[in-house]
């Protein structure tokens, strides 16, 4: 059986490390890494999980996670498919603002970019109109050397404080405070639901998976995601129907209801609506009108 780790250590012991990943689809596990990690996702579609909050994520996305933030980014089935020819390619920074950067964040200077990690500790998703600017600054930081690649990190931290307005937060409170166990638990609940949201899930069945009663699992799950867990499985269920609807691969929204695990289009309808603030239809007109704009 393979053991799972809930905190993963990055690779590299420097104070910027900059990574570049292409595999057949993203590591499908919660975790957390000591490391704030700034991605951008230069190929690839699916899902990011960002502590108890969910997003979907496609090509030139850019995602900022704090420092032992709990995420998974999983890529979408397409992706496990074998001889599918589909594959993920993103470029990553991983900084450590506790670590060997604290001193230099700790400078009267820095207290704006020191500032503005911490309140960004819960995740933020650069607006799509700033991505550009970023992808740049990145750019240049993976190509750099020895002081300039500090330098120009700095510069890109900057930027991100810069545009910190303009951005959309991922998770107002962070609920990083998982032990070990509990990470991995969580997790494996996450990744049972991600992996069988389409069909008829009872609350039965995943306390079992979680070695629970129905009764005690249900008190866990909201202690430790602060969501019931029907209200969970329903945001995770609209969060595939919003993918499903713009991908313009289904002949129509009644489909995607039942392809996305509910058992009436009624119920589908209210739960979107509850969830996204509007209708489906409304949302896929706005959703290809601002396309087109």
């Amino acid at each position: 059986m393979k053991v799972l780790q809930f905190t993963i250590p990055v690779a590299q012991d420097r104070a910027v490390i900059v990574q570049e990943d292409v595999m057949p689809h993203f590591y499908p596990y919660l975790h957390r890494h000591r490391e704030a990690q700034l991605i951008w996702i230069k190929e690839g579609e699916g899902t990011l999980l960002a502590d108890n909050q969910m997003y979907p994520f496609k090509k030139n996305d850019i995602f900022l996670l704090g420092a032992n933030q709990p995420h998974l980014f999983k890529s979408n089935p397409a992706y496990f498919e074998a001889e599918s020819g589909l594959k993920i390619q993103a470029l990553m920074i991983f900084f450590d603002p506790n670590g060997a950067l604290a001193p230099l964040l700790d400078l009267p200077e820095m207290q704006l970019i020191k500032s503005f990690l911490h309140s960004t500790n819960g995740g933020l998703r650069v607006s799509p109109a700033q991505t550009d600017l970023v992808i740049q600054k990145m750019l240049t930081v993976q190509y750099a050397k020895n002081q300039e690649l500090i330098i120009q990190f700095l510069q890109l931290l900057n930027v991100l404080t810069q545009l910190q307005e303009s951005s959309e937060p991922l998770a107002v409170n962070s609920s990083a405070t998982f032990s070990e166990s509990e990470g991995i638990r969580i997790g494996h609940i996450f990744n049972f639901l991600m992996s069988h949201y389409d069909r008829n899930i009872t609350l039965e069945e995943v306390a079992d998976e979680a070695h629970m009663t129905p009764q005690a699992f249900c008190r866990y799950f909201k202690k430790h995601t602060r969501q019931t867990f029907v209200a969970f499985l329903n945001e995770m269920r609209v969060n595939e129907a919003c993918k499903k609807l713009t991908s313009g691969n289904f002949e129509n929204i009644s489909t995607v209801a039942y392809t996305c695990g509910f058992n009436s289009l009624t119920n589908f309808n209210r739960v979107f609506k509850s969830v996204m603030g509007y209708a489906p239809k409304t949302y896929l007109e706005s959703y290809f009108k601002n396309i087109k704009s």
